[in-house]
């Protein structure tokens, strides 16, 4: 039996931690596919086979509307705050103050991050740009990948002598080989209710409500908090 999983890159530590018990305890596989939340979108609205999807909660709510996603299925995964990383063992500079990310990010070799147009941070980034005045000035150094995962695993491998990124911390903490600086200052705080839902066209929504209550539930909780979930109250 297959499983299948839209979901925003944030969640995809999550998923894969739970992967291997679940198939095993479940006797269904999960095929998972994770990117911009707004690419994942895109994909179920196409039609792409879809049991269980995990986005932003605004878009649960509007596919809860436009009927792809059950109503009464949505459940919180928990808040994810966006933030800024640096190569393990690189300079964490400061980024506490409208100035200070404006030179850590102009000291930079390259700036890493995720789609700056489908994707939550990625939008919510290139905003904080514009609104410190240095988004073209900075152009040049952008390296933009699919979602913030692909974006965290190129800054590991690149030649850059000095690069820096700006990720949902999630896509940051789960990345061996990159290290959290700190989330972005309180004027420019992204804070993100991760969502799931069950597809309407769900080939299997009793497996799905089944990872759902994994992916919510006591199952997940240490996995979730070591990736920079805050979770949401009882």
């Amino acid at each position: 039996m297959k499983l299948f999983v839209l979901s925003g890159g944030a969640a995809a530590g999550v998923v894969k931690g739970l992967q291997t018990e679940f198939e095993q305890s479940s006797g269904c596989q999960i095929h998972g596919t994770f990117s911009a939340v707004g690419v994942m979108r895109e994909r179920l609205l196409a039609g792409e086979p879809c049991d269980l999807a995990i986005l932003t909660q605004s878009l649960i709510s509007q596919l809860i509307d436009s009927g792809h996603i059950l109503p009464g299925s949505s459940q919180s995964l928990g808040i994810i705050k966006t933030g800024i990383a640096v190569r393990a063992g690189g300079v964490h500079p400061d980024v506490n103050s409208r100035p200070a990310l404006i030179a850590a990010f102009r000291q930079a070799s390259a700036i890493f991050s995720p789609d700056t147009e489908k994707s939550t941070a990625g939008i919510h980034f290139m905003n904080v740009l514009k609104s410190l005045g240095v988004a073209e000035e900075l152009r040049g150094k952008f390296q933009t990948y699919p979602n913030g995962a692909d974006a965290m695993q190129a800054m590991v491998h690149c030649a850059s002598p000095n690069p820096i990124a700006c990720t949902q911390v999630t896509e940051i903490l789960y990345t061996p080989g990159i290290e959290l600086v700190d989330v972005l200052p309180k004027e420019f705080e992204l804070a993100t209710n991760y969502t799931l839902g069950i597809s309407s066209g769900a080939n299997n929504p009793e497996a799905a409500k089944l990872l759902a209550q994994w992916l919510t539930g006591a199952a997940s909780i240490e996995l979730r908090i070591k990736g920079g979930f805050e979770l949401p109250e009882a």
